[in-house]
């Protein structure tokens, strides 16, 4: 008897398994990664505004472009950005990026306008911002690595720490982790959750969000570091590198898009009903349909 309840409750765990494993692989159904150009350098940083298209950089040929969901176009949007890398909009529709060029944070109007956000750090330049996420305060979340660029000018580290650090509404910053190199960053529509990765570490952590730039200690969330990353509604968390993988929200992997380029940067959700992912690699731009769609 003891024989058979545990081939039972095997049996039903394989069932759960297979279920749990169909439910997300439902998610990207009949679906593959659509390669939308190939024409870019290395891309990063992409941004839904308020229409659904998504921005996106090219970060060494300071550029940023947009993709328009009606269309599927691809258009030029800036020849200035400050050599951006990881962007996000605020509610007002501005996007706010890393331009790393100098280590600081820029705030650039559709009008193409740009408004320095942040230039340092207690008096010193950043090493260059990376990725940033915007809470619903006026408060902006940026990690801080070091990739020293070929295209950098006069460059002297003067923050040898690689660091998470929060921007409130009022510009002052604070430093709130170092890590080994700090990278993809992205938060919870209900501002409970932040989400940062350990690139060279090799792990992405999660905090509880306190109050403005206040967080919990941090908890390993998967043991797999990421260059970008994005949440659906269902609070499951897609990262990227090696293509992209999904993890729910108990940091078990539950499901894995193969990307066909050596590096995968970034992700986003975008489109009409932002249910479409953008996915940033390497040289190129895909699209992939899902059925499922962006926290907001």
């Amino acid at each position: 008897m003891k024989n058979i309840m545990m081939a039972g409750l095997v049996g039903l765990f394989l069932v759960f398994q297979g279920c749990k494993s169909t439910k997300y692989e439902a998610m990207f159904e009949n679906t593959e990664p659509k390669l939308i150009s190939d024409q870019f350098k290395f891309t990063e940083g992409p941004a839904t505004d308020k229409s659904g298209n998504v921005y996106f950089t090219d970060q060494p040929n300071d550029k940023i472009y947009v993709w328009d969901w009606k269309t599927d176009k691809i258009e030029l949007f800036s020849d200035k950005t400050g050599r951006a890398n990881g962007t996000y909009f605020d509610e007002n529709d501005y996007l706010i990026t890393c331009s790393d060029n100098e280590g600081e944070i820029w705030k650039i109007g559709k009008d193409k306008s740009v408004e320095v956000l942040s230039k340092g750090f207690e008096g010193r330049r950043l090493n260059g911002p990376n990725d940033l996420w915007l809470d619903g305060n006026g408060g902006i979340y940026f990690t801080d690595p070091l990739y020293e660029r070929d295209y950098w000018e006069n460059f002297k580290v003067e923050i040898p720490e690689k660091n998470l650090y929060y921007r409130n509404k009022d510009g002052k910053i604070l430093k709130l982790e170092t890590f080994v190199q700090p990278n993809g960053i992205i938060g919870s529509i209900s501002q409970k959750k932040l989400y940062v990765s350990d690139i060279d570490a090799g792990k992405t952590y999660v905090y509880d969000i306190l109050g403005d730039g206040k967080l919990s200690e941090k908890k390993l969330f998967c043991e797999m570091g990421s260059d970008g990353m994005t949440l659906d509604k269902e609070g499951n968390l897609y990262i990227t590198g090696d293509g992209v993988t999904v993890f729910n929200s108990r940091g078990e992997k539950v499901h894995h898009v193969k990307i066909p380029e050596d590096w995968t940067g970034n992700i986003t959700f975008g489109g009409e009903k932002n249910n479409i992912l953008f996915i940033t690699a390497s040289k190129s731009v895909y699209t992939l349909p899902t059925k499922t769609s962006a926290m907001k």
